[in-house]
């Protein structure tokens, strides 16, 4: 039996079919009221991430990208201040500092993919102000040692969980180490929507009010999400607007009453793969206890296997991703390149993701699986042993 399998598209399809009253009833609660912008459905979002990563505050946001953003704006981030964060990684954790002013200084990664702590240290200057370590792929960095380093350093902390809400770190949520932690909720993440959004959360009472503000001009009194905590502030600031809009919120509400039982299918799919894909020549992700799975990435042996790889499976209607075809700092026009991390120019050559959102069902996991091993066993001329 043929199959056509794509990237992630039929993962909206398949829920949306399965959950088509709760979706529909949602979204015309809120049209039909006229409720569109910061209104019960944003704040009972809010404070449903903040209870999930057991912080204090939520806030919701346009984007992950905004997140970051308004994040390192928030701590008083900016021109001549330096801050670290991994070169592995989606543009925007980089974008955020750039986009305040301030310097991004790049560190390469270690074994298991994610920012080398030992890295970060040597990395230190005078200049430094943050460090954004990058929780990538569902998997959370060594926050120990981070935080040791930060406090010891007088650094800020904003962990960029984008890909790693519902990862654990010895038992703690990723995004609640640090000063801030942001997320994604965009189409591929593991909760995400119907289009953008993003959400901040915090311990930091002072750093919330300041958040619920920038996020929305800086104008608490017209906001009809007003929170009675906080008082409408006497002295303002230029902030420009990046707000998580009802509609969305309600749709995001819907599926995080399923949000558990996705991250666990995730995991089964995972196992499946990582069963029946051994013995081939490439490299198979390693989890530790407390990961999610974000993405199902395996790192082959070069870029023309990879590319070739990729076609075979597209003959056979499997649609896979690749986007690390040139690392970020290797990107021209974005004043970057002066760093060398050899680790993650490794990544950019051979890593491929294979689809594993939680709608994918066990009999597509399994031809994607004898679809590699016949380009392995019969393109490749592999021998079995």
């Amino acid at each position: 039996m043929e199959y056509k399998i794509n990237f992630i598209r039929n993962s909206y399809i398949r829920f949306a079919e399965a959950h088509k009253d709760e979706l529909i009833n949602a979204f015309w609660d809120r049209v039909s009221k006229g409720e569109l912008i910061l209104r019960d459905e944003v704040r009972k979002f809010e404070d449903t991430l903040a209870k999930y990563t057991n912080t204090k505050y939520g806030i919701g946001v346009n984007s992950g990208t905004d997140a970051l953003t308004l994040s390192v704006r928030a701590l008083g981030i900016g021109p001549g201040d330096e801050v670290i964060c991994p070169a592995h990684t989606f543009i925007a954790s980089i974008y955020c500092i750039v986009a305040n002013g301030a310097t991004p200084i790049l560190v390469d990664v270690g074994p298991n993919e994610l920012i080398d702590p030992e890295r970060i240290v040597s990395a230190i200057t005078e200049k430094t102000k943050a460090i954004l370590p990058v929780h990538f792929h569902g998997k959370t960095c060594d926050m120990d040692r981070i935080m040791l380093i930060a406090a010891k350093n007088k650094l800020f902390v904003i962990e960029d969980a984008a890909q790693a809400l519902g990862s654990t770190y010895k038992g703690q949520p990723a995004g609640s180490f640090g000063d801030l932690g942001c997320f994604s909720f965009n189409t591929p993440k593991l909760l995400g929507g119907w289009g953008d959004g993003g959400g901040i959360v915090t311990n930091n009472k002072s750093l919330a009010e300041k958040l619920y503000l920038m996020r929305n001009h800086y104008n608490m009194a017209q906001s009809s999400i007003r929170r009675e905590d906080f008082p409408t502030p006497e002295i303002v600031e230029w902030a420009g607007k990046s707000r998580l809009d009802e509609i969305q919120a309600a749709l995001l509400n819907v599926k995080w009453k399923y949000f558990d039982q996705l991250l666990a299918r995730r995991k089964e799919i995972a196992d499946i793969y990582c069963k029946g894909l051994q013995g081939l020549p490439f490299k198979l992700p390693e989890y530790n206890e407390g990961d999610v799975i974000q993405e199902f990435i395996i790192r082959v042996l070069d870029s023309d296997t990879r590319e070739s790889l990729k076609n075979y499976l597209a003959e056979n209607g499997i649609e896979i991703m690749i986007r690390e075809t040139t690392p970020n700092h290797k990107v021209k026009n974005l004043g970057l390149e002066n760093f060398n991390l050899p680790i993650t120019e490794s990544i950019s050559k051979d890593a491929l993701r294979l689809p594993c959102y939680p709608e994918l069902y066990n009999e597509e996991i399994e031809f994607i699986i004898q679809k590699i091993k016949d380009f392995y066993y019969k393109e490749q001329e592999i021998v079995i042993e």
